[in-house]
């Protein structure tokens, strides 16, 4: 069994939880060990994210991860102003801020300021390494994380609904994005603090969420019929 598949990550899953999950079935149907059996993806979704989540199947297209991982990416997002959090979203400790209500103009001005090649700095819960270690894991540890600002390109951020303090809007980013830092960012322009309450991966490169199956109650032989190759 061999292909792309495109799948919808529920919340709560890790990539590697829905990753496994499809291992295992595609084990089960070729005879075969999970840890004989290829299965990868592009690139992962925090666990409190949802969508669209790009699946290897197959030594041949896991072989490609590298390549297809380069990819630019689409999200909706839900940011809460007001307040921040020790991860960056809501799973963290969050602490207020500012009572303080930007108007609608200062977010369409703020999203427009941070368009374009931007200088970010990856949030200390991420899976970046440090000296070999990943960066959530010695966040977790209480060490203290120093991460360096790197280059990525915010192509295009669209307001989509404003209602203090949450503000919706639909980015699209180029690969190695942290939305998170992007929030962050944008809070710290309003000066009210923000973090990431709700994350939504529809696009990445030519695939699309639209195209994605649920990866829970799904048969193997509708995940076979799912494959792109």
């Amino acid at each position: 069994m061999q292909g792309i598949l495109l799948v919808d990550k529920p919340k709560t899953w890790t990539s590697f939880d829905v990753v496994n999950y499809v291992r295992r079935m595609v084990a089960t149907a070729e005879g075969k060990k999970p840890k004989n059996t290829k299965v990868g993806h592009t690139g992962t979704l925090d666990p409190l994210a949802t969508g669209l989540l790009v699946l290897l199947v197959g030594k041949e297209y896991t072989r490609k991860a590298g390549e297809l991982s380069k990819m630019d990416k689409v999200y909706e997002v839900t940011m809460k102003l007001g307040e921040v959090s020790s991860t960056g979203d809501d799973e963290g400790e969050k602490r207020a801020v500012s009572d303080t209500v930007p108007t609608q103009e200062a977010v369409l001005e703020a999203l427009r300021t941070f368009t374009g090649q931007l200088m970010q700095v990856p949030p200390a819960f991420s899976a970046m390494k440090v000296n070999g270690q990943r960066a959530y894991k010695l966040a977790r540890e209480g060490k203290a994380v120093e991460l360096e600002a790197r280059p990525v390109t915010i192509y295009k951020s669209t307001l989509d609904s404003y209602d203090y303090p949450y503000v919706k809007f639909t980015c699209e980013v180029s690969s190695g994005t942290y939305i998170r830092s992007l929030v962050e960012d944008l809070g710290k322009a309003l000066g009210t603090g923000a973090y990431m309450s709700d994350l939504r991966r529809t696009q990445v490169g030519k695939f699309h969420l639209d195209k994605a199956m649920p990866v829970e109650g799904v048969s193997i032989t509708e995940l076979a019929s799912q494959l792109i190759t």
